[in-house]
C-alpha cells in the first residue's frame, strides 16, 4: 500500500466518523415523535413532542463519541487503532438500530409515558416523525463503515509526527564556535542595553 493511498483511506475514516457524529447530534435535538395522551375525565388530553434526545438517549451519546474517535483514529496506532474502529462499529451499529426503530414507530415510547405518575389508565398515541430518525440510521451505517474500515486498514495507516516524540538517538553534535569578533562584541555591548544590563560590567 503505497503512502498516499494509506493517507486517503485516514482521512476517509476521519471524515466518516466526524459526518456520522455531526448527523447524529443534529438528530438527536430534533422531533422524533408526537405523543398525545388521553386522560380521564375531566382532565384535558396532553400533547408533547419528544426530541431524539428523549426518545433514544443513546443517540447523542454515540454522536460524541464518534466526535472523539474521528480524533483518537488519527492519534492512535496498531491496536489502540484497532480498538477505536471497534469502537466506532459499535457506535454506528446502535445508532442505526436507534435509528431504524424511531422511522419504523417501534420505540418503545407508550410504557414510558404512561410510567409516569397519575398516567397509568391513559391512552397513549405516538405518532413518529420520521425524517429525523431516518438521518440518525445514516449516521450509523457511515460509522459502521468507518469503523470497518479502521479495523481492516487502520494498522498501515500512518499516525502523528514523529517529530513530537523522544527517541533515543544522541542528539547530533554542535558546530564549533568561530572566534569572537570586535563586531560581535558591539553587538553584545548593545544588545545588553537594551536589556537595561551594564555592558562595562
Amino acid at each position: 500500500m503505497t503512502a498516499d493511498r494509506s493517507r486517503r483511506e485516514l482521512t476517509v475514516a476521519v471524515l466518516l466518523c466526524a459526518l456520522a457524529g455531526g448527523l447524529s447530534l443534529s438528530a438527536s435535538s430534533q422531533p422524533w415523535a408526537e405523543v398525545t395522551v388521553t386522560r380521564a375525565a375531566p382532565l384535558p388530553p396532553t400533547s408533547e413532542v419528544l426530541s431524539g434526545s428523549q426518545a433514544a438517549p443513546l443517540v447523542a451519546a454515540c454522536g460524541l463519541l464518534l466526535l472523539a474517535a474521528a480524533v483518537a483514529v488519527i492519534a492512535v496506532r496498531g491496536a489502540g487503532r484497532v480498538a477505536v474502529g471497534l469502537l466506532v462499529a459499535v457506535a454506528g451499529g446502535t445508532l442505526a438500530w436507534s435509528g431504524l426503530r424511531g422511522a419504523t414507530g417501534g420505540l418503545d415510547l407508550d410504557a414510558e409515558v404512561t410510567s409516569t405518575v397519575g398516567l397509568g389508565s391513559a391512552e397513549v398515541v405516538v405518532d413518529p416523525v420520521t425524517g429525523w430518525a431516518a438521518l440518525a440510521l445514516v449516521a450509523g451505517v457511515l460509522a459502521v463503515a468507518a469503523g470497518l474500515l479502521v479495523v481492516l486498514r487502520g494498522r498501515r495507516w500512518p499516525g502523528m509526527g514523529r517529530r513530537y516524540e523522544r527517541t533515543g538517538t544522541a542528539a547530533a553534535p554542535r558546530r564549533p564556535a568561530r572566534p569572537e569578533t570586535d563586531e560581535d562584541r558591539h553587538q553584545a555591548a548593545w544588545k545588553a542595553l537594551d536589556r537595561g544590563d551594564d555592558p562595562t560590567v
